[in-house]
């Protein structure tokens, strides 16, 4: 791994732009659980027909008892940060990192410490008004839910969601053109953590591929691997970290 972080590091230090995209292996080191896999959340507790935009429309009170056990199995408890994060956001503040695209909802970068973060699927620890948009803390929600209110709703009236995407909805159009753009024009792309499996997120690194270098650090094999320059199979909670020395 030494040699491979090596060069990254020296692609790095030659860049104008270096972004990174960010997946669920880059969580679970936090204790949020994997949705994909043997062992994922999705086909072991929870069947992800239950969390389409359809059903939330149909039944929201259904679909809210269902999300509040979601919420409290992907969060067992109270979950911090974890080396790959705090990496990500060194990176950033030494002026590294232009930005991380984010496929996990958990809201871990920002805690961190990074600021640049655009979140593809949304942030799990808000809450969005279906009728005047207005987005808030989703902590609170979630006790009037367990407290009965089924659904729960705004001030104003309107279905209170999630703010996140689920199944049946689209990417958030402005935050995927965004990244989209970032990808296409990074010197150097980082795909950390992610199986590099679901699309639209899987076609960033092909995109990035094309004019720089394309780097990707996971602990099993992904799709794109054969268009990486590097390709560091470890654990990113360490692989990170020995980054960030060498660049420090």
């Amino acid at each position: 791994m030494d040699e491979t972080l090596d060069r990254l590091a020296s692609a790095i230090r030659r860049a104008d732009s270096t972004v990174a995209l960010t997946g669920a292996g880059v969580s679970t080191a936090s204790g949020i659980p994997d949705f994909r896999g043997e062992s994922g959340i999705w086909g072991t507790r929870f069947d992800p027909a239950d969390f389409r935009i359809g059903r939330f429309r149909s039944d929201p009170a259904g679909f809210w008892t269902d999300r509040l056990d979601l919420h409290e199995a992907m969060f067992p408890g109270e979950v911090e940060p974890n080396p790959a994060h705090e990496a990500l956001a060194e990176l950033e503040s030494a002026g590294r990192l232009d930005a991380v695209i984010t496929q996990n909802t958990d809201g871990l970068h920002q805690r961190a410490g990074s600021e640049r973060v655009l979140e593809l699927h949304g942030n799990a620890r808000r809450v969005v008004c279906m009728d005047c948009e207005r987005k808030s803390d989703a902590a609170p929600v979630r006790e009037r839910v367990r407290d009965g209110e089924r659904p729960p709703r705004c001030e104003c009236g309107g279905l209170l969601k999630p703010d996140v995407v689920l199944f049946g909805e689209s990417l958030p159009e402005a935050i995927l053109a965004d990244a989209r753009r970032r990808a296409s024009e990074s010197d150097v792309f980082l795909a950390i953590g992610s199986s590099l499996s679901v699309e639209p997120a899987a076609s960033l690194p092909r995109a990035a591929s094309r004019r720089g270098t394309l780097a990707i650090l996971n602990l099993d094999p992904t799709p794109h691997d054969s268009l990486a320059a590097v390709v560091v199979r470890a654990d990113v909670t360490e692989a990170l970290p020995a980054l960030v020395e060498r660049l420090s």
